[in-house]
């Protein structure tokens, strides 16, 4: 489930951010002592985005990790006081994503950091799945984006069965109507499509990425980024999530006979 790792300082702020993030959703807070944590839970965790406190934490302290990690947006919460204005400029030139003011957004910061995740992106950059996919029925719109917010977690379709309320052999064939992919492949194209979003980030290679969404090995992975969109796995960053939904759009749907 994708992850909003937390560089902040307090009970009150983590419990905040913590409490704000949907109740019952597929969100999960982590919490990081230093960027030495962050970096460990970059590595083996699907991380949407970074929270964090720019007065305890100094930007040129994370600046690496944010080399390294473009794709991830950082968040800046704290307690913003009027006199912090260089501060501000300060997250403004490197690019933080958000800059929320802890006591007056509080109520929306979960909302707010969900909005500007890289998992956001990646549900836009798949905004035509739905069209290019025809996936015309809410069954088949509610299974796909339940398997955006698992992108990695090995998901079998009996569990997505249980989850939508019918049998799997049902789902399998509804989900398959009206020309739709089978959802096998489908749930392989989410994270095709998510691996190919990871890997624009210099940080990861191929190894790490393969191991964060679940694939068995590397060498998994780059099978099935040949099955589903027709380049072998080195290749899914040039593509991009847009790239990998448009290849697997244009004759991968289906499996050989």
């Amino acid at each position: 489930m994708p992850v909003v790792a937390a560089l902040i300082s307090g009970a009150e702020a983590t419990q905040t951010l913590r409490r704000s993030l949907p109740a019952g959703g597929p969100w999960m807070l982590v919490v990081c002592r230093n960027p030495h944590a962050l970096r460990r839970t970059l590595s083996t965790r699907l991380v949407d985005a970074v929270v964090f406190n720019p007065a305890l934490i100094p930007l040129t302290g994370l600046e690496p990790l944010a080399v390294a990690f473009p794709g991830i947006p950082w968040v800046a919460l704290a307690p913003f006081k009027p006199d912090d204005g260089r501060l501000l400029l300060e997250c403004r030139a490197a690019g933080v994503a958000q800059v929320l003011i802890q006591g007056v957004d509080n109520a929306v910061v979960g909302d707010l950091v969900i909005r500007a995740s890289a998992a956001a992106e990646r549900r836009r950059a798949l905004g035509d799945a739905v069209r290019l996919l025809r996936l015309a029925e809410p069954l088949q719109r509610r299974v796909w984006s339940d398997l955006l917010d698992r992108v990695d977690q090995p998901i079998r379709t009996g569990e997505i069965a249980r989850r939508v309320g019918c049998t799997r052999e049902h789902l399998s064939r509804e989900f398959g109507a009206g020309g739709a992919p089978n959802l096998k492949r489908v749930i392989d194209l989410t994270r095709v499509a998510c691996a190919a979003s990871l890997l624009r980030n210099p940080g990861y290679d191929v190894s790490t990425v393969a191991s964060i969404l679940r694939f068995a090995t590397a060498s998994h992975l780059n099978a099935t980024a040949r099955r589903i969109a027709g380049v072998p796995s080195r290749a899914l960053s040039a593509l991009g999530p847009r790239g990998v939904l448009a290849n697997f759009a244009r004759g991968k749907t289906r499996s050989r006979a």
